[in-house]
């Protein structure tokens, strides 16, 4: 099924592709100037992946570098989309919660700003990426972080209600159901995938998590190596309710940029209700919306 229009007027997004480092200068430099080109672009809402933050050598390190949402890096974002006039996905901070002094361990926490710098919302990764790939080298992130109490209701933006979700949290998609009942009409991957799930996994899941959905799916991602310990896939990617890759990421940093059709989703949702015909008498809700 076809975008239904590709006009000028629908919202435009950017979806920012980086290579984070222990650098957070660095980091924030190469940030800022993909956003500064989204906004010079026209888009309304930029995207960036998990841990745009900086990627770490290590839990100590990871520790060291976190700071608070009131630190001076969020600050400096504020003032970047205060600066530039578009909301940005801050699609995985590292973040000394209030709990800080007790546990020595932080929250990966998406942010979301809105054009003005406010914070509108944020989800703290409620799934944890302890794994042991072959080929790909274990990761316990549970070592440095917390996970998350909750999930956030959709946040109405000038692109459409967004559900905000991190990473392996796309391998869950009672998640995504829980956000798509709950009013989402587009649902945000940003991730830092590995090399050896990222050709297996990537696409097809974020192209799933849409199709059930049948929400735009935003996947902004780290690529490249990051330092001498950790790499990633990169293939950042906006999913149509269709299931279609509108908009995919070239190699390296840089950003891709696409338009939202809510009347397409719409239309789609009501040619193909699979919300009216769910059975959950038989098996119960998959994803129980969100209070």
């Amino acid at each position: 099924m076809a975008i239904s229009s590709s006009s000028w007027e629908l919202p435009l997004v950017a979806v920012c592709q980086v290579t984070s480092t222990p650098d957070k200068q660095q980091n924030f430099k190469t940030c800022a100037e993909l956003v500064r080109e989204a906004a010079r672009l026209g888009a309304c809402l930029a995207f960036l992946p998990e841990a745009f933050d900086f990627i770490a050598r290590d839990p100590a390190e990871t520790l060291h570098l976190s700071e608070p949402l009131g630190g001076n890096l969020l600050g400096e974002y504020t003032q970047l989309a205060r600066e530039c006039g578009l909301w940005l996905s801050l699609g995985g901070f590292h973040e000394r919660g209030q709990d800080w002094e007790q546990t020595q361990k932080i929250y990966n926490c998406h942010v979301l700003l809105n054009s003005k710098g406010s914070v509108v919302a944020t989800y703290r990764k409620t799934h944890l990426c302890d794994v042991e790939i072959p080929g790909q080298g274990p990761m316990c992130e549970s070592n440095s972080t917390m996970p998350g109490p909750s999930l956030e209701s959709p946040v109405d933006t000038p692109a459409g209600k967004i559900g905000l979700a991190i990473c392996y949290d796309m391998r869950f998609p009672e998640l995504s159901l829980a956000l798509a009942q709950a009013g989402a009409e587009i649902l945000t991957y940003p991730s830092a995938f590995g090399s050896v799930t990222g050709p297996a996994h990537w696409e097809v899941l974020l192209r799933a998590r849409a199709i059930e959905t049948q929400c735009y799916v935003v996947a902004a991602a780290q690529c490249g190596r990051h330092h001498e310990k950790r790499a990633s896939y990169g293939h950042s990617m906006v999913v149509d309710p269709w299931g279609t890759v509108v908009a995919r990421c070239s190699e390296g940093p840089g950003l891709c940029l696409a338009r939202i059709d809510l009347n397409y989703l719409r239309q789609l949702r009501q040619h193909l209700p699979v919300f009216q015909h769910r059975r959950p008498d038989l098996y119960g809700n998959l994803g129980h919306p969100l209070s």
